[in-house]
């Protein structure tokens, strides 16, 4: 009886509770002054559409794997999401052009690609449709073909090999890549060239050290506390001082692009993002690398609010140092593949030993197979599937996390975590 009474009482609450966030409700409009990172789920691969607080946009990454290979359709991988109507690059146009800022011209002002793999700029294939341009669509070139891209900043092609030199091209690690990199940079070259002189795009390479190579490009005067700092590229790390910098590879040193991957993190008033691609910090032994690309930017880094998962949680990154050192508030994986994540890094991830205080982790997508593997501990996730939106509020001081629907190409709010107040 009291158990029944208790419902009762509690059903008013219950239905104001799922009105306020009922499967319908949309994320509200972003404001002036807002600062609105979106993590993109179509499956393929990474892609992050940010607003700043004066309305200047950027998109980081637009991952596009190729569906002939069947790692990319077996149940290793994640399905391509919302489905299968639209491409991924397609998915991510119809997902920009739902939050571009009202009442403004349909473009990208930045485009930052932080390597060359498949699931963060493209992959070329035989099934792939062709621009009038002449280039293949995929990934980055499908985005920038449907909508303009101001300035395109990449690693660059000439350090610390030269990627358009015949000879690097014929070396037998590109000659029979099966991901076919070289392919997709020639396509990607065909693109940048057609659209520079169709579009006036710009096309870029990091400047490591530089926090105004990316900024605001509507009313920077009235947001001070907003910059974008360059941490790594290409090996290239920031000193920490001025715009100086320090190589960590030689020329004609090749470890892979992982480690080329480009970093930044994003500033506004006391909240701090970082987001580094698919750097790593753990050798071939699963001990901390203190000569990886993960031990070098995290001093210059330093503690953070939000930082995404690098190379989306594999057992090869976040190292104890580079978790001790960033300490984030809220981890955010872009995941695509059961592997991700490393139960290992999970465990380093949360460790209080670490680093104390409270942490939330979210993720893209997590598959059946890493559930079956890693169990109960993926239960310290607020969320295993969605687009993750990250909102700073004006000045910087509070943010929310918010949990959009990516089965649904309405998008509507899942959920909704916060305030948290940055450090």
């Amino acid at each position: 009886m009291y158990s029944n009474l208790k419902k009762l009482y509690l059903l008013p609450f219950i239905l104001m509770m799922q009105l306020s966030f009922g499967q319908n409700q949309q994320l509200p409009e972003w404001q002036p002054g807002f600062l609105d990172i979106h993590h993109i789920n179509t499956g393929r691969g990474d892609a992050a559409f940010m607003v700043f607080p004066d309305g200047t946009t950027m998109l980081v990454d637009a991952g596009d794997m190729s569906e002939t290979h069947p790692r990319t359709t077996s149940r290793r991988n994640a399905k391509l999401v919302p489905n299968r109507a639209k491409t991924a690059p397609e998915w991510i146009g119809d997902y920009i052009d739902q939050f571009l800022p009202k009442n403004q011209e349909r473009k990208l002002d930045y485009a930052l690609i932080t390597h060359y793999h498949d699931d963060h700029f493209g992959e070329t294939d035989s099934l792939r449709r062709v621009a009038p341009g002449g280039y293949q669509l995929t990934g980055i070139m499908e985005v920038g073909t449907l909508i303009p891209i101001k300035t395109l900043i990449d690693r660059g092609f000439d350090f610390p090999i030269n990627l358009k030199d015949q000879k690097v091209q014929s070396q037998e690690r590109f000659s029979k890549d099966k991901y076919g990199m070289i392919a997709t940079l020639k396509e990607y070259w065909k693109f940048i060239a057609n659209q520079s002189k169709k579009g006036g795009l710009k096309n870029e390479a990091l400047q490591v050290g530089s926090s105004k190579q990316i900024r605001l490009q509507r009313y920077p005067t009235e947001y001070p506390g907003f910059s974008v700092q360059n941490i790594a590229s290409n090996g290239m790390i920031w000193t920490g001082y001025d715009d100086t910098s320090y190589a960590l590879f030689e020329e004609g040193e090749y470890h892979g692009e992982n480690p080329l991957s480009n970093v930044i993190r994003i500033d506004y008033g006391k909240f701090n993002y970082c987001t580094g691609g698919d750097i790593s910090g753990i050798n071939g032994f699963g001990q901390t690398d203190l000569n990886a690309v993960e031990s070098h930017v995290a001093p210059v880094i330093g503690a953070v609010d939000v930082a995404t998962l690098n190379h989306h949680g594999n057992r090869d990154s976040q190292n104890p140092f580079y978790v001790r050192t960033v300490r984030p508030r809220v981890w955010i994986q872009q995941n695509w593949t059961a592997d991700h994540p490393g139960e290992e890094v999970l465990r380093r991830i949360t460790s209080k030993k670490l680093y104390p205080g409270d942490r939330d982790i979210f993720s893209t997508i997590m598959l059946q197979g890493t559930k079956d593997v890693i169990g109960g501990r993926l239960d310290e996730y607020k969320s295993q599937e969605g687009h993750i939106v990250v909102r700073v509020y004006e000045n910087g001081n509070t943010y929310d996390v918010y949990v959009l629907n990516d089965a649904s190409e309405e998008r509507e709010i899942k959920r909704k975590h916060g305030p948290y107040k940055s450090r």
